[in-house]
Parts: structure tokens; C-alpha cells; sequence
């Protein structure tokens, strides 16, 4: 295979070829991921959350229609917000994007509240419960404006990498990218996992006080100039509307973008349910136990949570996923700049299947940490080739509009897969419901006695009914009604997209070999 000169060219020389925009516009999303994977990772247990402990007490159901809103506006509005901002200026909508997200986290953070003065009620006296029926819109809303500002931020972001990356080192900007993204994602969580036991409320408006930080560095640069002739020139707002719709329809992306949502179903996962899955099945003792003595590190130097009942907090079982892609994404990223870009998608998606397969066979933390170590290097295959393969047919100045179609394809995945496990942890996954279940058709509990139980009432119910405790009724429940089944079909959903991708690069590869050599350029005779 014949190499790059990118290839050829040493580690440290390929980092020193970026400028000093690169950095900055790459610190920028840092701060921007910070904030939003210390919410995502938290969110999933805060919704569902019961309403004596402070929470809005969501179903799964409601929380899946949530994610799967969010998903449909965070990762469709990209497709339009990416071609103004190719038009219209890279930094303009960055900071609009700013504005907009901190009006949804402190919306977010103020929702029950909000909604309990609408609803009559006393937060006080009823604890989440006093929002009533204006709780879930209000939040609702708070998370839709979160989206759309995460919506118009990236291709703003991705549009200036894209734009000032040199071609020839586009895989190792990617993974740089990909490897400062993670490194705010691991310390987001690592934030709120500390914030949210001294007060949930925190978590919302300290995400708002980071994501705010990026004004600072917008005042750092200029936007990149662009090309006479290139992308949208002069053209108004609805000509820029129309010809970013109709680049969707391009046939070699919107194939790749059907292919790929495969893996992003799979892959949201791990925000989505597994926080929730993790709290409800998961005995992971053993390893915070191993973790005792540098829990100062995280913040509680003096013991850790009452809350946490002697396992490992949710948040920071699922950041070992940002933590390993903090340290090891650069060197992946090395490693697959040597590969071709759909090669390394298709390996990267099939690592990651094993490990989504993985999370269900054993109830133990061990067992999930090492799951999300396997699905971690499958993913720093997968996911930053993404965007490069994506910067590599785009057209000349359609750099921010084609990195807001590489949002398409995740926006597809992931809304997708919210409805789907929103509805199948509901009824087959969560403790609660199963414990009802159990209560009502095995032990033949009146009816009457499950209507109006606290959520938290329920379990020691359960055991009590059975004569045993809380940690053997759990166990009667994973064994009866096998909850992990779920992570089998999200293993074979990326299964199948993968299947698909290896047939769409072998009819790609045909048919750029049909094609002919570009034509030599003309020789004049002129002087």
C-alpha cells in the first residue's frame, strides 16, 4: 500500500503541523464536552430518579422519548446549522449555540420548580412530585434547547477544523479531536458524580457556568477566510436551506449515514441505559474496594457516599470509557491513519459489539468495567473515522455542512435506539418493575397494596414478602426474568451495521476502480 507523507512523517513533527487555531477551537469543544457528558452520564439515574429523593420520577418510557427528541434535534439540526455556518461565519453561530445551552441547563435545573408554581404545588412539602403534569414539558424543553445549542456548536467547531486541518494529517487532527473530546468528557462526570451528592441542582447550573468559559477563547481568533467560488458564496437563507437538504440525499452518504446509525443505536447505549442498568444490577463492591485508597482523588477524602450503598457510582463505572479514550485514542488514531477509513470503522464496530455482549453476562463490576474497556477500543476505531471519511468527499467549502451530516447518521442511531430500550427496560429491565411484576403475578400481592407505594418501598417489599433480604431478592430477579438479555440485540443491531458497511466499501471499491484517471492537465505553448 502506498503511504501518505503524513504517514512518513514522525509523531511529533505530525502535531506540530497544526495552528494555533486547531487548539484553540479543539480546547474549546474540551470545555463544551465537559459540560455535557457531567450532565449525560448523570441524567439517565437523575430522571428516573424517585420523587421522595428529590427526582421528576420519569418512566422509561418518558426518559427514551426524551433521548429520542434530543437525539432527533442535537443531531438533524447540524444537517441545515452546518451549511449557515459555512455561509454565514463559523464563530456567529458558536456563540449563539453558547447562549442557547445555558438557557437549557438552567431550565433543566429549575424544571420542577418551575413546574410546581404552575402546578399549584409545594416543592417542600411534595418533593418532586409538586410539579404534577408541568413537570416532564418543562424539562422537556430544557433538554430540546440543550440539544439544538449542542446542534448549532459542533459543525460550528467541526467546520474550522475541517477547513484549517492539512489534508495530509487529517487522521492524526481527528484523533486529537476525538482524544480532547474524551478528555472532557472523563472530567465532566467526575464533576457531577461529586456535585449531585451534595445537590442535584449543581450538576445543572455548573454545566452552564463551563460551557460559558468558551466565550473567552471565541475572542482568541478569526474564522477561517474562505475561497472565492467556494461553498455557498453569497447565497441568502433559504438557498442554503434547500441545498443542504438536498445534499442528504447524495447517494454514497446517505448509504453510509443509514449503515453507521447501526453502531450509534448501539453505542448510546451506554448512556442511555446502562447508568440505569448499572444502578439497578450491578454489585460492584469489589471495586471500590479496590478504589478505597485514592478516593481522595475523587473527592471524598473523608468516606464515600451513604447514597452510593457500598458500590461504585454509575457515573464513574461508564467514565472509564472517556478515561481510556483520553489516554489512548492518540495512539489508536496512529495506529489507524495507517489503515483504510472504512477498514477501521468495520473492525472498530465489530470490537465494539463484543463488548456491548459482554455487559450482560455477569452482574458483577468487573465483568461491565472490562465490557466498557472493549467497546472503548472498538469505538476509538470507529467513531473519529467518522468524521474523517466525511471531511474527505465533502466538497470545497462544505466542510461545516458535511460535518453536520456526520451528525445525521447519530441522530438516526440514537433516537432509534432511545424509543427501542426506553420501551424494552421498561417493561423486561428496570428492578422496580420487575419487583411489581413479581409481587403481583408469582406472590399474588393485592393490587391495591402496589398502587400508591413509594418507588423506593418496593424492594424491601419484595423481600420481605419472600423472607430474605433486598440483595437475595435482587438476584431471584436477574436469574427469573434476565434483564441483560437487552445487550444481546443491541450487539446485534452493530453486528448487522457492520455486515452492512463491509458490503458498502467492497461496491465502493469496484466502483471507484471503474472510474477513469483524472485527465492530464494541458500543456500551453504560451509564454
Amino acid at each position: 500500500m502506498r503511504q501518505t507523507p503524513a504517514q512518513n512523517e514522525g509523531l511529533l513533527t505530525q502535531i506540530k503541523g497544526f495552528d494555533k487555531r486547531f487548539w484553540i477551537v479543539n480546547s474549546m469543544e474540551m470545555f463544551e464536552r465537559l459540560a455535557y457528558y457531567g450532565l449525560r452520564t448523570v441524567i439517565p439515574t437523575y430522571m428516573v430518579l424517585a420523587y421522595e429523593e428529590g427526582g421528576p420520577q420519569f418512566s422509561h418510557v418518558e426518559k427514551g422519548s426524551i433521548f429520542a427528541w434530543w437525539a432527533l434535534v442535537q443531531s438533524f439540526l447540524p444537517v441545515f446549522t452546518g451549511g449557515y455556518a459555512d455561509r454565514f461565519g463559523y464563530k456567529k453561530l458558536i456563540s449563539m449555540a453558547i447562549a442557547i445551552k445555558v438557557a437549557g441547563y438552567l431550565l433543566m435545573a429549575y424544571a420542577i420548580d418551575l413546574a410546581a408554581m404552575l402546578n399549584g404545588g409545594s416543592v417542600a412539602e411534595l418533593g418532586g412530585a409538586a410539579g404534577g403534569p408541568w413537570t416532564y414539558p418543562t424539562f422537556f424543553a430544557g433538554a430540546m434547547l440543550l440539544a439544538a445549542g449542542t446542534a448549532i456548536f459542533k459543525p460550528g467547531v467541526q467546520g474550522i477544523l475541517a477547513t484549517t486541518m492539512p489534508p495530509q494529517r487529517a487522521s492524526m487532527g481527528w484523533s486529537i479531536f476525538y482524544q480532547l473530546v474524551n478528555i472532557g468528557g472523563f472530567l465532566g462526570p467526575m464533576i457531577a458524580g461529586y456535585l449531585r451528592v451534595l445537590e442535584w441542582r449543581y450538576v445543572f447550573v455548573a454545566c452552564a457556568i463551563i460551557v460559558s468559559l468558551n466565550y473567552l477563547l471565541l475572542l482568541t481568533f478569526k474564522d477561517p477566510e474562505k475561497k472565492a467560488g467556494e461553498g455557498f458564496g453569497s447565497a441568502g437563507f433559504v438557498k442554503v436551506f434547500v441545498d443542504s437538504i438536498k445534499g442528504v440525499f447524495e447517494p454514497r452518504l446517505l448509504t453510509f449515514t443509514l449503515l453507521f446509525a447501526g453502531f450509534w443505536l448501539m453505542f448510546y447505549q451506554l448512556f442511555d441505559i446502562l447508568p440505569n442498568f448499572i444502578d439497578d444490577w450491578i454489585d460492584s463492591r469489589g471495586v471500590l474496594a479496590f478504589l478505597d485508597p485514592v478516593k481522595g482523588l475523587f473527592g471524598f477524602g473523608d468516606g464515600w457516599p451513604a447514597e452510593w450503598n457500598g458500590n461504585l457510582s454509575q457515573e464513574y463505572m461508564i467514565n472509564f470509557n472517556a478515561g481510556l479514550i483520553s489516554l489512548f485514542a492518540f495512539l489508536v488514531g496512529y495506529v489507524t491513519g495507517r489503515i483504510h477509513t472504512l477498514t477501521s470503522i468495520c473492525i472498530g464496530i465489530l470490537v465494539s459489539a463484543v463488548g456491548t455482549y459482554m455487559i450482560g453476562t455477569s452482574p458483577s463490576g468487573w465483568t461491565v468495567l472490562f465490557a466498557i474497556g472493549i467497546f472503548s477500543l472498538g469505538e476509538m476505531m470507529a467513531s473519529p473515522k467518522k468524521l474523517e471519511y466525511l471531511a474527505s468527499i465533502a466538497p470545497p467549502g462544505k466542510a461545516g455542512l458535511y460535518m453536520g451530516y456526520a451528525n445525521a447518521t447519530v441522530g438516526l442511531g440514537w433516537s432509534v435506539g432511545s424509543k427501542l430500550a426506553g420501551g424494552m427496560y421498561e417493561t423486561g429491565g428496570d428492578k422496580v418493575n420487575l419487583a411489581k411484576q413479581h409481587l403481583l403475578t408469582v406472590l399474588k400481592v393485592d393490587p391495591a397494596l402496589l398502587a400508591d407505594i413509594k418507588k423506593t418501598d418496593v424492594m424491601p417489599l419484595l423481600a420481605d414478602k419472600l423472607g430474605t433480604n433486598v440483595e437475595a431478592a435482587q438476584k431471584l430477579l436477574w436469574d427469573t426474568y434476565e434483564p441483560f438479555q437487552m445487550w444481546t440485540v443491541f450487539a446485534g443491531v452493530g453486528l448487522f451495521s457492520m455486515v452492512g458497511l463491509v458490503i458498502y466499501d467492497r461496491v465502493l471499491r469496484r466502483i471507484d476502480a471503474k472510474k477513469p484517471p483524472p485527465a492530464a492537465p494541458a500543456i500551453s505553448l504560451n509564454k
